[in-house]
């Protein structure tokens, strides 16, 4: 006979893999070759009716199809979701990110079910770690995105100073700025220079930046171009200045990184060790910690006494971490 926990394992990992495959599995190739040989043909046989057409399902087939309606409608406002996950630089869409949620969340919800963990603490520890560790993973991507691209602007702007003095024009000089200025530099200033190529103005294609990216240093460069457009100047040693400036900013922040490393440190610490403790309790005698995960049926909402002092003491926990958090970040 087989074991029916086991049967339960095996098809919620495989209905997790199935569900990750469907988010992340490209368009048939197939498809994408018939549809690039039919639009060879119509545009060089067909009639102007027939290439209006042509253009036409080119236009809506270039827009991002979300694979699950129903996934994406479940998200409040995706609109800030979408903003995150292009910050991210990857191409992420809504339904994927989406899926991923949930199949970590089923996989979790079934693995403590197995465990003969309770229901309601089963169901809250899945649902947060479902749908709270993809959060945490984005937003991690988009704080190491940003610091790399605010480590290498005021090389940008080093390189865009030298092509104004040198005459060219700021088109030109985004356009080299493009091309020699590695990772998320160049990938965000190709992207103005293709929205500018499309037709769209040079203060649309860099507010449109500005708020993807949402930093100050690119805010104050985009301030200096307006500036400059409106009322003239040296547009080359406004920018060398912005250059400087940004320099001794990033200065700053690192002193004050190296001098709140102390405090860091100590939150980190006392902030862990409540968790360390309690796995290492669990490692050695799991049976004195399963009252802990199993709880008491008679109790309030199904939760043993331990449970309910457990979650009285995240939330205190969380109170302390949020105060120390707050003392030891410094906004510059």
């Amino acid at each position: 006979m087989t074991d029916p926990k086991l049967l339960m394992l095996m098809l919620l990992v495989g209905g997790t893999l199935v569900l990750l495959f469907l988010a992340f599995a490209g368009p048939s190739a197939q498809r994408a070759g018939s549809r690039r040989v039919a639009a060879i043909r119509t545009r060089h046989t067909a009639s102007d009716l027939t290439q209006m057409e042509a253009r036409m399902r080119k236009a809506i087939s270039s827009r991002r199809i979300e694979k699950n309606q129903l996934l994406v409608s479940l998200i409040p406002h995706p609109e800030n979701l979408a903003k995150r996950l292009a910050m991210t630089g990857k191409k992420w869409t809504l339904s994927q990110y989406m899926t991923v949620c949930v199949a970590l969340a089923l996989f979790l919800f079934g693995v403590m079910t197995l465990r003969g963990f309770s229901f309601l603490p089963t169901l809250f520890v899945s649902l947060a770690a479902g749908f709270g560790l993809p959060h945490a993973v984005v937003g991690k991507l988009i704080k190491r995105r940003v610091d790399k691209f605010n480590a290498n602007f005021p090389d940008a702007l080093d390189l865009l100073v030298r092509g104004l003095r040198s005459g060219l024009p700021v088109s030109e000089t985004m356009t080299v700025v493009a091309n020699e200025i590695p990772g998320p530099v160049g990938e965000e200033f190709k992207l103005i220079n293709e929205r500018i190529k499309i037709g769209k103005s040079m203060d649309a294609a860099l507010q449109e930046t500005a708020d993807r990216l949402d930093t100050t240093e690119f805010r104050f460069f985009c301030i200096t171009l307006t500036i400059q457009r409106e009322t003239g100047g040296n547009l080359a040693e406004t920018l060398a200045n912005l250059g400087s400036v940004l320099r001794q900013r990033a200065q700053m922040k690192l002193k004050i990184r190296a001098m709140s490393s102390e405090s860091k440190a100590s939150a980190y610490i006392i902030g862990s060790l409540p968790f360390i403790v309690f796995g290492l309790i669990c490692w050695v005698n799991f049976t004195y910690m399963t009252p802990f995960f199993t709880g008491d049926p008679t109790g309030l909402f199904g939760l043993g006494l331990m449970q309910l002092i457990g979650i009285g003491g995240l939330f205190w926990m969380g109170c302390g971490v949020f105060i120390m958090a707050k003392m030891i970040n410094f906004e510059i």
